[in-house]
């Protein structure tokens, strides 16, 4: 196999960014569309010139020349197209959050197990390179033994109204730091405790605060603040900082990585996760797809997105938006 066939099932804004990925990665081809609305079917085939188009998934999963899809569906509707898909033999790209619920990742799993394909759940955040340096230093023992993290990921107003009525900041955002959290300390988490804060009187609070106890001791402050003043001239505020027991670490990507002032007024754009190059995506999303290309094209399980992992992030931050919404300290499923 030469090149692997894609289909992207989901046509929003992250689906259509991932189709702009695709397009950037020789090993792969963009090869047929999915969504339930014809006019953005339309829209999206004219722009990456995608002949092959679907308003039904299982459709596009007949199609035995398509080798594998890219789930970018909304997080509560991801388990009856994923489990289709490894049962129909197509290797799975599924974006995070895995599921909506823990017994839905399970049918996922199980799914996998029983499938020829490969199954990779979008956690971008683990090809951040500086996320990967900061993984590689506490593999090495640089720090000791992890002892405190505190993170921040926090985004502007105008990025969040329609957002907000479909899923909160904690499992929303926070389920990134989180995952990262599982990474570095290879530990689970025990406890949550989270507060919100409603700004806008949305669906979903705007802020979620979030504290977790490890089972090995160690402790964690998340902080997601999706109402960012729409002046702020940067995309995301992303922080995390570890203490271990012999040193520390702290990864900051956000503004001034890059400013750019122009007459409108200072900008920082993304320059790690989706950078626009040469009308094609670049940066960690780029190179997650292609990290997923590589595995199903040689049948190697990955070892970066492993649903378990992917399972325990969802249900640590499951656990904190129980806590906010009961004010009691929740003890998580593993």
């Amino acid at each position: 196999m030469e090149r692997l066939r894609i289909g992207v099932i989901g046509l929003g804004w992250f689906g259509e960014i991932h189709c702009e990925t695709i397009v950037g990665i020789p090993e792969l081809e963009l090869a047929a569309l999915c969504t339930r609305r014809p006019d953005r079917l339309a829209e999206m085939a004219s722009k990456f010139d995608v002949a092959t188009t679907y308003t039904d998934y299982s459709e596009l999963l007949a199609d035995e020349s398509i080798d594998a899809v890219s789930i970018v569906t909304m997080w509560d509707q991801h388990t009856a197209p994923a489990c289709a898909s490894l049962a129909a033999g197509k290797h799975v790209f599924l974006e995070k959050p895995m599921a909506s619920t823990i017994a839905d990742c399970r049918k996922i799993m199980e799914a996998a197990d029983a499938a020829d394909g490969i199954l990779q759940i979008g956690h971008i955040c683990r090809f951040n390179p500086r996320y990967r340096m900061a993984k590689q230093a506490i593999a090495e023992g640089r720090i000791g033994k992890i002892v405190a993290m505190s993170s921040r990921r926090n985004i502007p107003a105008a990025w969040t109204p329609e957002i907000l009525n479909k899923i909160g900041p904690i499992v929303g955002d926070a389920v990134h730091d989180t995952d990262l959290m599982l990474w570095f300390t290879e530990d689970r988490v025990a406890t949550a405790y989270a507060q919100t804060v409603s700004v806008r009187n949305l669906k979903h609070p705007d802020i979620g605060q979030t504290m977790y106890r490890f089972e090995g001791g160690a402790t964690a402050v998340l902080e997601t603040v999706w109402c960012m003043p729409d002046k702020t001239p940067f995309d995301i505020d992303e922080r995390l900082s570890i203490i271990g027991t012999e040193g520390l670490i702290h990864v900051q990507d956000t503004f001034p990585n890059l400013a750019i002032v122009d007459g409108d007024k200072l900008h920082s754009p993304d320059t790690t996760y989706w950078p626009m190059f040469e009308q094609a995506r670049g940066g960690a999303l780029r190179d997650e797809l292609a990290y997923f290309g590589r595995c199903a094209m040689t049948g190697t399980t990955p070892a970066i997105g492993r649903p378990a992992d992917a399972a325990g992030a969802l249900a640590a931050t499951l656990a904190a938006e129980e806590s906010a919404r009961t004010g009691r300290v929740v003890s998580v499923e593993n």
